[in-house]
């Protein structure tokens, strides 16, 4: 099997399993819209959810992902099973150490993080003391999503996708069961989301277990701290912590600024945020995952030009999904976020907010797409600082941006700050690839970029068609149907001009599907 091919075979499961958990996402969002709307309560979840969160994104799902899959894949082609597993016994114990160090420490200096990442809660002691709850409530999910993590890692580079990709699924799962259970029964009704997400993080290493199982990896931490594998997975795991760290910096600017602006901004940005992470979640993300094992296998190997080619294809596939998906969410940004969101305690206003927030994250859905693609050429080949260095010039773009923006485009500004800063990042890290690793394809990016937005030309016509002709008034239902019908009849409008003026792309995309469309 072709490298590509293994790409694409691997962007399949975990599409496919990112989908689920996307729609799920969407079904939990639309049930705290539904039962707690957009305000001061709201707020304080999302800045509390947002704590843990980095650090799963840190320390967990994302630095740990990148730093072990390098090192698991080397062993799992150069040694024998036996000395993988030792090796991965010794992991999972200085893994949980750190994490569950880490955990307590979060668990004590709650409120004085929240000081710094909301000084905008200390005029109302109320909000602030129930963002302290919600996030010591919420922190040992660090430790249960490190697990899940460490067993992706095992799985991915024995090239078992699917059960590891689910487990946002089952995390997504865990937290609506919880609200539609506990939110009548808990006070503040709030704190059933958190403990929703407690739930599901044991779910997201359960569903990995029978997986593991078969694989014969379901094994328990080792004493032996001193392994070699530790020293390596250490020295690729801090640039990564730094470069993701940038990230969330970013991620934390914007949370401190839109606590300053009016109350709602910061829950209008993490709705919007959702919805455009659909689209990032089950390809760029999902694509991102999927290219980072066959790049650390060729880098094993010595093979530099492989992993460039590999990036290059990696991020043409990405070209040719983010952007229709750009069009399309810019374009349909109102009626989607009322189909979704707008019910009980969401009016019409906070549609309006949450659509304007939506249209300028969506404009850097290329941005955000290819630099986590991107990104994953300097774990493979073990230089993760030097995404760190760039990952922070994008911080401070963001930064200086987002100062700059946020007085005229108000909680819209921060959005578009964000995505200024994500094309200042994947701008950055494909020039240094291309000194690092020769010629990246240019001209090859180029024409299936020209491609992509040829066919995406009667995508737009499409989309402004049905947005003139939206039915004023309709109801809840009738919304659904004609959203439903506008991106469903985009998508096959797409895929037809792909067909003539992107084929190659399209050719590619089919691989991905469980089923085969026409070629």
């Amino acid at each position: 099997m072709t490298v590509e091919r293994q790409v694409v075979t691997a962007l399949g499961s975990i599409g496919t399993a990112t989908l689920a958990s996307r729609v799920l996402g969407f079904v939990r969002d639309m049930i705290v819209a539904l039962i707690f709307g957009a305000g001061p309560v709201t707020d304080a979840f999302f800045v509390a959810f947002r704590i843990p969160n980095m650090l799963r994104r840190l320390l967990a799902e994302g630095a740990l992902s990148t730093a072990i899959v390098p090192v698991f894949s080397e062993y799992c082609a150069t040694r024998t099973p036996a000395e993988f597993l030792r090796m991965l016994r010794a992991v999972i114990a200085g893994a949980l150490l750190a994490l569950g160090a880490t955990t307590l420490l979060g668990l004590a200096a709650a409120p004085w993080i929240l000081r710094v990442i909301a000084p905008g809660f200390a005029s109302d002691p109320g909000q602030m003391a129930l963002a302290v709850l919600l996030t010591r409530v919420m922190f040992p999910y660090l430790l249960l999503v490190g697990l899940a993590a460490l067993a992706m890692g095992a799985l991915n580079t024995h090239g078992r996708f699917f059960a590891a990709a689910l487990g946002p699924a089952v995390l997504n799962l865990g937290m609506i069961g919880a609200v539609l259970a506990l939110a009548t029964r808990v006070e503040p009704p709030i704190l059933a989301l958190a403990l929703g997400l407690l739930a599901g993080g044991v779910g997201q290493f359960l569903v990995q277990v029978p997986s593991l199982r078969r694989c014969g990896l379901l094994v328990g931490p080792s004493a032996e701290l001193d392994h070699p594998a530790l020293g390596r997975v250490v020295r690729l795991l801090l640039p990564a912590v730094f470069g993701l760290a940038a990230v969330q910096v970013s991620v934390f600017v914007n949370t401190l600024l839109a606590s300053l602006l009016p109350p709602g901004s910061i829950s209008f940005l993490s709705y919007a945020d959702r919805v455009m992470e659909f689209p990032l979640g089950v390809f760029g993300i999902a694509l991102a995952s999927a290219s980072l094992p066959a790049m650390a296998r060729q880098a094993a190997a010595g093979d530099t030009r492989g992993v460039a080619a590999t990036l290059n294809f990696a991020l043409r596939l990405g070209l040719y999904i983010a952007v229709p998906a750009t069009v399309g969410l810019v374009i349909l940004r109102t009626p989607i976020i009322r189909v979704l969101f707008e019910r009980g305690q969401f009016g019409p206003s906070d549609t309006l907010a949450t659509a304007q927030a939506l249209a300028w994250y969506a404009v850097g859905l290329v941005g955000f797409s290819g630099a986590r693609i991107a990104a994953q050429a300097f774990y493979a080949v073990g230089e993760a600082s030097t995404a760190v260095r760039l990952g922070l010039l994008s911080v401070a773009a963001n930064v200086l941006a987002a100062l700059v923006l946020m007085g005229p485009l108000a909680h819209g500004g921060l959005a578009l700050a964000a995505s200024i800063g994500a094309y200042v990042n994947v701008a950055l890290l494909l020039w240094v690839a291309r000194r690092r690793f020769g010629g990246l394809g240019g001209r090859a990016l180029l024409e299936s970029l020209a491609r992509t937005l040829l066919a995406s030309t009667p995508l737009a016509a499409w989309c402004a068609l049905c947005l003139w002709l939206w039915p004023a008034g309709g109801s809840g239902w009738r919304d659904a149907a004609w959203l439903a019908l506008g991106v469903g009849g985009g998508a096959v409008i797409f895929l037809g001009a792909s067909r003539v003026l992107a084929r190659p792309e399209y050719r590619t995309l089919r691989g991905t599907l469980p089923f085969r469309g026409p070629r």
